[in-house]
């Protein structure tokens, strides 16, 4: 059987800043201390690329045009606005308020949207 992933891990200089950042956009309770609990997609797909180190995890949202300007108002900052990838998913990027890296993947229900 596969390994599922288990955990995730966000870390910034101001643990409340990112907590409400990410209750306030993305709607996750998040606790004390520092536990948090996002919804989970049914499929959940990951990849290894050859680009320099990085790692991103995708969160799943019904229009990532909006999803960005919450970002933005909530704190966080846009890197690459939404764009598709012919058959294969629709993408935009971000940074949280601590300037981690994370992805958003439009989604329609539990599927993601394939242009």
């Amino acid at each position: 059987m596969a390994a599922p992933i288990v955990f995730m891990d966000i870390a910034g200089p101001d643990e409340g800043a990112l907590r409400g950042f990410y209750e306030t956009v993305f709607d996750w309770p998040c606790g004390t201390p520092a536990t948090f609990a996002p919804g989970n997609a049914a499929n959940l797909d990951m990849t290894i690329r050859q680009d320099p180190a990085e790692k991103l995890f995708y969160i799943g949202v019904p229009d990532i045009t909006a999803a960005l300007e919450k970002i933005e108002a909530a704190g966080g900052k846009t890197d690459v606005p939404r764009f598709e990838v012919p058959g294969t998913v629709v993408l935009g990027l971000f940074f949280d308020p601590a300037g981690n890296h994370m992805g958003l993947v439009e989604m329609n229900g539990d599927a993601p949207v394939i242009p």
